[in-house]
């Protein structure tokens, strides 16, 4: 029994390195359905693939549970070129059956339209400066290694996951700097193309909020934060935390409800995060790409 969406954003999942939680964003779709999913850049890391990543069969199941979503919910898959997996360019666009590879698109619903990009093409480091963005690209990969030994201590010791790499990068006033132009530039981009709002990735920094009248969302990623964008029939986004879903509650609960012969869908427990008001426009929603 799963909680159904509308749609799901998802980014950032770097699959081919060591960071990448494939397993955890695998349950994750497997607990959830939805009728669009929508992968928001960076699901491979082409970057490390070409130097010390690895393929492992785990990431293979990432995509075998996409197929599988295809298979039975007849979900639509989008999936958006990110930097790190640039080498769609070389394909792009690309539609077979109910999957879509595109550069980014227009998502129209309940009255209101969101440019949805993956956000690097306004990262003039990356676009401009490539050899800077291979540079932090180390340095990023160095702060997950050292975390991962920070927290693998703080575990024996009981303590809970501690994200080095979200703490400096808060505490260093260039990139707290960076951030927020990086958003208000993103806003401004939606404004410019007549959108409601915009959905992006490719900071790591999962987000729901308003910018100048602007609905500004990230979806986060799946190396620190594991966390993804959620929206309900009603129209209705919320960022869920997988650290933040109870899986044992869930299966208890579908089990007591089994056995007393309730039928009602079983809801999952999330946090909710800035939630929109819902819109009373209910007319079919329309998924173009951007020409």
């Amino acid at each position: 029994m799963k909680t159904h969406f509308k749609t799901i954003v998802i980014s950032d999942v770097h699959l081919g390195t060591k960071g990448s939680k494939a397993k955890e964003i695998a349950r994750f779709l497997k607990q959830y359905s939805c009728e669009n999913l929508i992968l928001n850049g960076d699901i491979i890391d082409g970057w490390q693939l070409k130097k010390s990543g690895a393929w492992k069969r785990k990431h293979t199941r990432f995509f075998n549970r996409i197929l599988k979503m295809i298979e039975t919910h007849h979900t639509k898959v989008y999936y958006l070129r990110g930097n790190h997996d640039d080498f769609l360019d070389q394909i792009l666009p690309f539609q077979l059956g109910n999957l879509s590879i595109q550069k980014d698109m227009i998502y129209e619903s309940h009255g209101k339209k969101y440019f949805i990009t993956h956000g690097d093409v306004f990262d003039s480091i990356t676009t401009n400066l490539r050899w800077i963005a291979y540079l932090g690209d180390v340095g990023y990969t160095f702060l997950l290694w050292l975390n991962s030994v920070v927290n693998h201590y703080r575990i024996k010791r009981g303590l809970p996951y501690f994200s080095l790499s979200q703490y400096v990068k808060g505490k260093v006033k260039s990139a707290v700097s960076y951030i927020d132009q990086y958003e208000e530039e993103l806003a401004k981009m939606a404004k410019a193309k007549g959108c409601d709002g915009i959905i992006c990735g490719h900071i790591h920094k999962p987000e729901n909020r308003s910018i100048d009248g602007i609905h500004y969302m990230n979806s986060g990623d799946w190396v620190e934060t594991m966390s993804a964008l959620a929206e309900d029939q009603d129209g209705n986004w919320q960022l869920i935390f997988f650290n933040e879903i109870n899986f044992k509650e869930t299966m208890d609960d579908s089990l007591h409800r089994f056995f007393i012969g309730k039928s009602e869908s079983n809801v999952v427990p999330l946090r909710e995060v800035s939630f929109v008001k819902p819109n009373d426009d209910h007319d079919t929603p329309a998924i173009s790409s951007i020409q």
